[in-house]
Formats: C-alpha cells, structure tokens, sequence
C-alpha cells in the first residue's frame, strides 16, 4: 500500500479529505510561504526599513512567481530546512537583483514556515468548521424529527434503560456543537504571526521589529502574540487537541454505530454500505469503522506531536522535523473523519420498528422503574430484591416482566410499563439539542 493513505490512488476516495487535501501539498506550502515573504515586503517598505520600490515589486512578485517545490529538494536536504533555497529561487525568478535583495529581510526560516503553516491553519480551520456545521445540521434534524422515538439505551453493551434515538444523536452531537463554540477562542488564541530572526530576538530587524510584527500580523490578518514563539508549540499543540477532540467524538458516533447494525441488532441503516467479497447477505460498516480507525491513528499522532513540542535551546531541529511529519496527518485525519460522518448522517436510517421490537421483548428494561414503585410499597432493598426475582422470573418462563409483575402485584399501572413514559428527559434532551444547532 501507498505510504500515506490520503495520497493513494487505490484508497484515496476511502480515505478523501475533501477541500483540506489541498491544504495539506509542497505547492500550497511554497504559495503560503511567498504570500509572507510578500507581505513581509511591503510592512517593511511602508515603515521605511527597507525601500519602497524595491517593497512593491518584491509584493506584486510573491503574487506571480511560480515556484515548483522539487526545484528546493537539493536544498532542503541540505539546510534541512527549505527556506534558503526558496528565498533563492525567489529572488532569481524576480529577474531583478537590486530590489530581490530586500526579499526576507531580517527575518529567519522559522518565521517564513511558521507563518506560512498558520495561513493554511486557518483555511483547514474554516473548512472543517464549514463540514461540521452540516454534521450538526443533519444530526439536529434526525433528533428533532425522532425525539420520541423509543430505543434501548445500552451500558455495557446490554440493555439498560429506555432512550430515544433523538436524545442518542443529542448525545453524539452536543461535545461536537462544544467544539464548535470553541473554536473562535482557540483560532484567537493559536492563529499567530511568526516574526523573530534568527534566535528569537529580532536583532536583524532594526528597531521596528515589534511595529513590523504587529503590521505583518495585521496585513496577513493573523495575531499578534507580542512577543516570539519559536520554540512554544503552544498554538499548534491546542489547534491539534481542538482537532483530536473532533475526531475522538466522531469515533465515539462510529463505534456505536458499528454495534447498532450489527446482525442481532439491526437497529440503524447505512445506506450504500460494504459488500463482502465472499458473502452476499452482509453490507459492512465500511465509514463507521474509518472513523474508529482515525482515532487510533490519532492516539499516536497526538503523543508525537505532544513529544516534539519540548524544543531544546531557541531551536530544535528533530522536535520541528517530528511537528512537519505529524501535524498534517492530524489536519487531514480530521478532516476525513468531518467528511465520513457527514456523508453516514446523510444516509443515516433509523430502523424505529426494530428499537421497539428491542424495547418491549420480555419488557426488562423496565425492571428500574418497577422497582422504584414497588419500593413505594416496601423498604427499597426488599424492593431491589423483589424486581430481581421478577426479572428472572420472565428470563425463565418467556413471559413479560409486566405480566409476572402484574401477577405478584396487580395494583401496578400499564403506564409503568410504557416505553414512552419511561424515557425520562431523552425526549427534551433531544429537541434541546436541535434548538441548539438552529440557534448557532
């Protein structure tokens, strides 16, 4: 198989980022890059660092200039870092020595690639931001139009209570609509310029250096954190978790719906969904199952991305080396995973009449309700213990548990009994949830 999963030919539509992939190549890091050296250009000719002139044209050319990345490859393998090779490329293509010397004044490699990776951060950000908007929209919906539709909740893998499928999508959907909220703060808090020099003190820049950063931010329509972030991963580490905590929640909606349609349970269709090879009668849980295994990709990716945020002096070259290697493949894990699940929600189909037949069966996930009224008739323990024998009592003789129940206590009500009445706050909890998504 292909190295990278999201590059494939053979798996790349299992495996499809959508509008990030683009993002995520060595050509819209190289257009990133120019776009900062060309807005370097121009804040610093506009203070008069450097000329004006020479500012204009080194801007308009970072707008026009192609750079194809294999022509850096030599470079990069020997600077480690593709920065000097770009610049001179750049200022070859300009055609133009006396203003191309001006191009990448004073600042250093990781300010250039630093900047340049928070431009395509935000244009990921926006576009994930865009998926997951429809994710809830079509959960929302589903909640809203299934809010009292009945279903076994289940802890353990068993039946436990009555829920309803509303109040279960209300349960995947609300941390997803958490992380919404969140976002704004930490794209506030993470999406920063980069401008430093070469150790993080700005000596090259002149005494304009905390002005020229400030423009440069406001020009790229980035943030200013005042001060150099070289080596504080900080911004990158909370973008990543925001991500992880997507894809974690995703995964979580993934593996129950693994379960729910699965052979015995039945209780959720995929719409067009695996076929086996060998076995006509199955139709596999193809997008469920991605959506799990991006989560363990991610474990991994996290606890890499964790380690090379400890740089060591004002800049490390392995820590940086490990971030280039992992943060794209967290960027793209969870935009794959945005894009499977909108594409599940959308031939998404409860089976309503099979998460009755479960619900009602020998009826025992009433068996807490019943032994709550029987413990307005006697001591709560004597209650428990009662519920118990009447559960077992239905196991064995294949009757309801309302009929036993009703037979060694006739003064109990049908309603107790009552998928409907014993839902509890699912219903509500389901609508809250689609008001919730209207609202925002």
């Amino acid at each position: 198989m292909a190295a990278s999963v999201f590059a494939s030919p053979l798996l790349g539509k299992l495996f499809g980022t959508g509008e990030v992939g683009r993002l995520w190549s060595d050509s819209a890091e190289v257009r990133a890059m120019l776009l900062v050296e060309g807005a370097l250009a121009k804040v610093q000719g506009a203070q008069g660092v450097i000329p004006e002139i020479s500012a204009t044209f080194v801007h308009r050319s970072s707008l026009e200039v192609q750079i194809d990345p294999a022509g850096l490859a030599d470079s990069t393998a020997t600077n480690g870092v593709c920065v000097p090779g770009l610049v001179a490329a750049f200022r070859t293509a300009m055609e133009a020595p006396e203003h191309a010397q001006y191009a990448h004044w004073g600042a250093t490699s990781q300010d250039i690639i630093d900047t340049a990776l928070m431009l395509r951060l935000r244009q990921t950000l926006a576009a994930q931001e865009e998926v997951l908007r429809a994710v809830l929209r079509l959960m929302a919906q589903q909640a809203q139009n299934y809010a009292d539709a009945p279903m076994a909740a289940r802890t353990y893998g068993q039946h436990a209570t009555v829920t309803s499928w509303g109040a279960v999508l209300a349960q995947w959907g609300d941390p997803l609509a958490d992380a919404l909220e969140a976002l704004p703060a930490v794209k506030a808090a993470s999406l920063w310029v980069s401008l430093s020099g070469a150790a993080g003190t700005s000596a090259a820049l002149g005494p304009e250096a905390v002005a020229t950063r400030a423009a440069l931010a406001d020009a790229l329509g980035l943030g200013d954190p005042g001060r150099s972030w070289h080596t504080d991963r900080g911004p990158i580490l909370r973008i990543a978790e925001w991500m992880s905590g997507v894809t974690a929640t995703l995964a979580a909606f993934g593996n129950s719906l693994i379960g729910l349609t699965g052979s015995d349970t039945g209780e959720v269709g995929l719409g067009g969904s695996g076929a086996s090879s060998t076995m006509p009668q199955k139709q596999n849980p193809v997008a469920p199952s991605v959506l799990v295994a991006l989560n363990h990709q991610m474990t991994g990716l996290r606890t890499s991305l964790q380690a090379s945020s400890a740089h060591q002096y004002q800049r490390d070259g392995a820590a940086w080396f490990t971030e280039w290697m992992v943060l794209p493949q967290i960027a793209l894990s969870t935009a794959l995973a945005l894009e499977t699940a909108r594409a599940v929600m959308e031939g998404l189909s409860p089976q309503t009449d099979q998460m009755l037949r479960h619900v009602e069966g020998l009826g025992l996930m009433h068996s807490e309700a019943l032994s709550f009224a029987l413990a307005a008739q006697m001591p709560r323990p004597e209650a428990q213990a009662a519920t118990k024998a009447l559960v077992a009592q239905a196991v064995e003789t294949g009757v309801s548990l309302q009929a036993v129940a009703q037979a060694a206590h006739p003064d109990l009500a049908d309603d107790l009994f009552d998928p409907v009445r014993q839902m509890g706050l699912a219903p509500d909890a389901a609508r809250a949830f689609a008001q919730r998504i209207s609202d925002l």
